[in-house]
């Protein structure tokens, strides 16, 4: 299975820039080991050690939150678009 990557700015650097790219795997873990393996510098805001999801890490698949369908191992269709949004927290008061 082929998903769309949508990929957040704070990433984009990391990966050349690009918004988006076409990842394959058939769940979240696979999808994620893979754009892990190819950028290795956004391991760390991705994964934890143990693989599992980073806690500062929204993922969902076509706008479902994959937390409420399996976590790494929630499943990705062909042409799914998975959107990774790590949250984001600063300011100034």
């Amino acid at each position: 299975m082929t998903a769309k990557v949508r990929i957040p700015t704070v990433l984009r650097p990391a990966l050349g820039g690009v918004t988006s790219l076409a990842v394959e795997g058939s769940t979240i873990g696979e999808i994620l080991n893979r754009l892990t393996s190819d950028y290795p510098a956004i391991r760390g805001q991705l994964v934890n050690e143990d693989g599992t999801l980073h806690r500062f890490l929204n993922v969902y698949v076509n706008d479902d939150d994959v937390r409420y369908l399996g976590g790494v191992d929630a499943p990705v269709a062909n042409d799914d678009e998975i959107t990774l949004l790590p949250a984001v927290a600063g300011g100034f008061l």
